[in-house]
Parts: C-alpha cells; sequence; structure tokens
C-alpha cells in the first residue's frame, strides 16, 4: 500500500519538470512551475482523476503499470524511480522480467514525433504511452486496466483491432503477434505477467491457440490499414512497427501518404487532438 508520501513525491517532481522538457507547448498563464495534472495524466496514459486521488493520498494502491508510467512521464533517474516503487509498497520489477523502461534518449525522440499516431508497447505487447495524435485516432487509452492495455489481448479476445485488414495482411499480423509474444517467454522466463497473459490467450482464444502450437515464425512488415474513425471517416494508413534494441520496446507509427486526401484527415484529426490535449 502506498505511504502519505506517495502523492507529495509526485506533486513535488510534477512541480520540478517543465513543460518543454517533456515536448509539451508552455503557453498561457500557468499557476505552477511545472506540469499540471492534466499535462502528467497525458504523458502517463492515466486519467486526470486517478492522478488528483493519488496527489490526495485517496488512492492507496497503485499497480506497478501506473508507478512505473509516472516515473516515465517525470522523468525520474533509477534511484528515484526505485524510491517511487517504496512509497507505493512495491519491490522493482526483478531481473528476468520484460522491462518497461523507456530510457531518455528514446523518450526524447518520441517527444518530436508531434502530429504522427505513435504507440509504444513492451516486449509483451502492453501499451506504455500513446500520444495525443495516436489517442485521436484510436480511442482514449487512460481508463484501459490489466489486459485490457495488451494489443495481443485486444486483438484475439477483444474488443478487437481498431484497423480493417486484408486477409493476408491479417493471417501475416496476428503471425507476427504470436511469433514475437513466443519470443519473449522465452527471453523472459521470470515473467509471471507474460506467463498468465500467455496461458489466457491459449485458453479464451481458439485462433490463437492454433498459431501458438503451429510453432509459426514472422517478423513484422509495414501493413496497411483502414480505420473507420467516427469524426473523420474511413482512413487508410501504413502501419510501421519499430523495435529498440537494449530496451526491447515496440513503436508503433500510423502514417498517410503524403498528398492524400487520407493524409489531409490526419492532418486535420491529430491536430484537433493535440488542441484537446493542450486546453
Amino acid at each position: 500500500m502506498a505511504t502519505a508520501e506517495f502523492g507529495v513525491a509526485v506533486r513535488r517532481w510534477r512541480d520540478q519538470v517543465s513543460p518543454d522538457a517533456v515536448g509539451l507547448s508552455a503557453n498561457g498563464a500557468r499557476r505552477a512551475p511545472g506540469l499540471r495534472r492534466e499535462e502528467l495524466a497525458l504523458l502517463a496514459g492515466i486519467s486526470v482523476d486517478y492522478v488528483t486521488r493519488l496527489e490526495q493520498g485517496r488512492a492507496s494502491n497503485p499497480s506497478p503499470q501506473v508507478v512505473e508510467a509516472l516515473a516515465r512521464a517525470l522523468r525520474l533517474s533509477a534511484d528515484e524511480r526505485a524510491h517511487l516503487y517504496r512509497l507505493a509498497g512495491l519491490v522493482l520489477p526483478e531481473p528476468g522480467t520484460v522491462p518497461t523502461a523507456i530510457p531518455p534518449a528514446v523518450q526524447r525522440m518520441l517527444d518530436r514525433l508531434v502530429g504522427i499516431p505513435v504507440a509504444v508497447f513492451d516486449a509483451s505487447w502492453t501499451l506504455l504511452q500513446a500520444n495525443p495524435a495516436c489517442a485521436a485516432l484510436l480511442g482514449d487509452s487512460t481508463t484501459w486496466q490489466g489486459n485490457e492495455r495488451n494489443r495481443v489481448w485486444r486483438h484475439f479476445i477483444g474488443p478487437g483491432s481498431v484497423g480493417r485488414y486484408a486477409p493476408d495482411t491479417l493471417e501475416s499480423l496476428e503471425t507476427a503477434l504470436v511469433s514475437d509474444l513466443r519470443a519473449a517467454e522465452a527471453r523472459y522466463p521470470a515473467d509471471q505477467r507474460l506467463r498468465h497473459l500467455i496461458a489466457d490467450l491459449r485458453t479464451y482464444s481458439p485462433r490463437f491457440a492454433t498459431l501458438w502450437e503451429s510453432g509459426a515464425v514472422a517478423g513484422y512488415d509495414i501493413t496497411v490499414k483502414t480505420i473507420d474513425h467516427p469524426t473523420a471517416g474511413a482512413l487508410t494508413l501504413d502501419c510501421a512497427v519499430l523495435t529498440v534494441a537494449g530496451c526491447d520496446l515496440r513503436i508503433m507509427i500510423d502514417t498517410a501518404e503524403p498528398g492524400s486526401a487520407d493524409a489531409e484527415r490526419l492532418s486535420m484529426l491529430t491536430a484537433l487532438g493535440a488542441r484537446t490535449a493542450i486546453g
């Protein structure tokens, strides 16, 4: 259980992070020298209400995923991150488990990808971060909990993929996801969460179980998908997955053909998302 100092520490570190340092605009009058609660919530991928309750000591059981997200959003050092875990009443992830930290150099690169939908996942395909452009395109992920934050789970069990794929593309994508999860299990044998995720997927998704038992191995290609957005309409996009060596992250980036109608609609949609996030 988190101590009262947990919320105090989060607020103190929030006041010490400048918006410019995390790629946010500092325009307009600001009552605090650092980040607003809304900005910290956006960066951590959690709700503003939950940040408020944590800082006020009204939420006493933050999950490891929430603590990691806050440490990442606040740009904490290794020692500060360890201290935040202790204040939350949690132990640091053990060696042999899926890493969830985003190195500062990678975070700086992500901060500069403004106006492009970008989502960051760990090696188990659990969502770590989604920028405002991604939220505008794919929907708000701040309320997702547990397996809801896992892309493989959402694809095979529910609520399903946001995008529509051609049959051959869909088969390649599913094979790559299962293959990647199998490789992650071999790399992180001590990760109980990953083991439980795979067991549940094999139990509740016949399609996943078939692919898993087939032993098929495949990498990722750039895939073409169509997203039926409630505001922008149908957008056909190229989806690329970049793997970051050393920290074992997957960065998913959606783009449209320059000069196309899809690119114009995507630009308008992500601009609206950025204004909503800032406001």
